[in-house]
């Protein structure tokens, strides 16, 4: 295991999500359960999930296109819909 891409990528990650509308829906979830830990292990499962299925994604586009191509697609898809959110009522 190669460690200081596996400590790259938790921090970017975890930097990411904190904040997110994931970790909100979570929160709500949570305060209007009696049952914490069905909540948890849900959002465990579906952000690993969500997570595996960008990776698959990633390896696989990654075999047909240059990575750093990838890299500038996918930032600039994120600011494109930073930017839209912003502007739209």
């Amino acid at each position: 295991m190669d460690w200081q891409v596996f400590l790259t990528t938790f921090t970017m990650i975890f930097i990411a999500e904190m904040g997110d509308k994931t970790q909100f829906a979570a929160l709500a979830a949570s305060a209007g359960s009696k049952s914490t830990l069905s909540v948890m292990l849900a959002v465990v499962l579906a952000l690993s999930i969500a997570g595996m299925l960008g990776v698959v994604a990633g390896k696989f586009l990654g075999t047909m296109l240059n990575p750093q191509y990838i890299k500038w697609l996918s930032g600039s898809l994120f600011i494109g819909i930073g930017v839209w959110i912003l502007l739209a009522k």
